[in-house]
Formats: C-alpha cells, sequence, structure tokens
C-alpha cells in the first residue's frame, strides 16, 4: 500500500510539472478518456482528429470558480462571455462592472450601450461578435484586477480565443490591452498600430466607459475601428 501511495505522489508530481492542476472523475470524461487509447486492431490516436473545444466546455470546466479570491469578495456570479460562437470579430474588455455582475453578461451598461453603437458603426450588429474580458469576476469596487487573479483567469480567455477563432480582436482599454500583448505600455501608445495574435489580428482602442468621460477621443476610436473594418474586409492594414 505505502508503494502505491508513493508511485500516485509521483504521478502527481509528474502530472503538476505538465501543468496539470486537477482530474475530473465524472463518466462522460472518463468514458471519452477511455475512447482515445489506442487499441490491438484499430489506428493510434491522432491529435488532428479530436473535435475543437466548444465555448459550453470552457465554461463547465469553469464552475462556480474559486481560484482566486474573488470568489469571496462579493461577486454575483461568473460573466463568461456572449455573443456569435463563430464570430469574425471579438471584444476583449477588462472586468465585469456592477451592472454585468447583477445580469452576467459582459458591457450592459452604460459602456454597453457606447459599445454597441461603435459596433454598429462599422455596419455589425450585436449579436454577430463575441464580447469578453480577460477576468471573469467583478473586483471590488471595480478596481483593476490584481496579477494573481489574471494568472488564474486569463487561460479560459485565451482557450475562448481559440475556440471562436476571430479574425480580429479589439483589445477595450489600457488593462485588456495590456494584459493581451504582455506590455507595460499605456493604452495612447498601443494603440494605432495591429497586432499578431494568437491568430488573429489585434487592435487596441479606448474602452467605451474612457469615452463616456472623454467625448474628445472619439476621432481616434473611429480610427481604430475603420482599421478592424480594413481587416475584416481583408485588405491590408499598416
Amino acid at each position: 500500500m505505502a508503494n502505491d501511495r508513493e508511485q500516485l505522489a509521483e504521478h502527481l508530481k509528474f502530472f503538476g510539472e505538465l501543468g496539470v492542476t486537477g482530474f475530473r472523475k465524472d463518466a462522460v470524461w472518463a468514458s471519452r478518456a477511455e475512447s482515445a487509447q489506442p487499441t490491438a486492431h484499430g489506428p493510434q490516436p491522432n491529435a488532428q482528429t479530436l473535435e475543437p473545444e466548444s465555448l459550453a466546455a470552457i465554461r463547465e470546466d469553469i464552475g462556480e470558480c474559486v481560484r482566486c479570491k474573488l470568489c469571496s469578495l462579493g461577486r454575483k456570479q461568473i460573466v463568461f462571455g456572449v455573443g456569435n460562437p463563430n464570430a469574425d470579430l471579438m471584444f476583449v474588455g477588462e472586468a465585469p462592472g456592477r451592472d454585468e455582475d447583477i445580469q452576467g453578461i459582459p458591457f450592459v451598461g452604460r459602456a454597453g450601450q457606447k459599445l454597441t453603437q461603435i459596433i454598429e458603426a462599422i455596419g455589425l450588429k450585436r449579436e454577430e461578435v463575441y464580447i469578453a474580458n480577460v477576468i471573469k469576476c467583478r473586483p471590488p469596487e471595480n478596481r483593476n484586477p490584481e496579477p494573481d487573479e489574471v494568472e488564474q483567469c486569463e487561460p479560459f480567455l485565451f482557450r475562448q480565443v481559440d475556440t471562436i477563432k476571430p479574425k480580429v480582436i479589439v483589445a477595450l482599454g489600457t488593462f485588456a490591452a495590456k494584459s493581451l500583448l504582455k506590455s507595460n505600455d499605456s493604452i495612447s501608445r498601443l494603440r494605432g498600430r495591429v497586432y499578431d495574435y494568437r491568430g488573429a489580428k489585434l487592435v487596441p482602442t479606448f474602452h467605451p466607459a474612457f469615452l463616456l468621460r472623454n467625448p474628445s477621443c472619439r476621432r481616434e476610436v473611429w480610427e481604430d475601428m475603420k482599421k478592424v473594418r480594413a481587416l475584416l474586409n481583408g485588405e491590408t492594414v499598416a
């Protein structure tokens, strides 16, 4: 029995080094794993034959998340994302606010109304794009997310991006742009350019909430969104 425990401990250590942070014991998951095992007479499994991950599977994996301290700091619910799962255009904000925390949908307050106007200005409807945040839970008093919170939450955003496979991602505001690009530059320095990001083109711009407070920046946002429209149309943008 002692040897069994030692072997189990070694296996867990090995999986931890691979980045595996947990195991699932439900029957569906177990049967899926068993079906992937090679057989003596059948073909060997190939990673390319696996079906793409679904947004529903990512949301299920998040569960009622307790991975960081935000779970105990007043959040009402997970705010996962909303929109077209096959969208060519994806918007990424910072974190849910009060209205989003109540409704469970990103960008539903005044900033959300402004975002809808921005989307419609380039000839699209809100339901045609996908909208998510770096952080899925509301930080207390709408403070900026902290590094440990980002570390736990951003892998789910990466999986959303990889599942949706948008052509263009718009990073809304300083925090989203800095988080995605791993940069310490301000949004004023980051915007105005196009970046390669996880198979998409990333365009940073001002957050709609900032735009409500600083309407004089509308011209800059419009210039950014014209780049977005051109990229969606397959045009080359410097």
